[in-house]
């Protein structure tokens, strides 16, 4: 499986939302290089955790999508009795 990556654009975020919550929930000031590290290190460690499940959800979703069409072409299928 390939490593998680995020743009530079969503790192930032992310690692803006790790210093906010240290700050907000844990009082800690928590540096930028300490933060990247720690969004490195959960994405490496849990990321893909999080990752299997979406793919599981996704898989959910599509099976209930595929039962419904299924459903729907047994509805217009034309009776062949004579």
């Amino acid at each position: 499986m390939p490593e998680i990556e995020f743009s530079i654009e969503e790192k930032q975020a992310l690692v803006q939302k790790i210093k906010t919550y240290f700050s907000n929930e844990l009082e800690q000031d928590l540096g930028q290089f300490d933060a990247e590290f720690l969004l490195d290190f959960f994405t490496k460690e849990v990321g893909a955790h999080f990752y299997n499940r979406g793919l599981h959800d996704a898989r959910e979703v599509f099976h209930s999508i595929m039962e419904s069409v299924d459903e729907a072409i047994y509805v217009i299928e034309k009776d062949t009795k004579d």
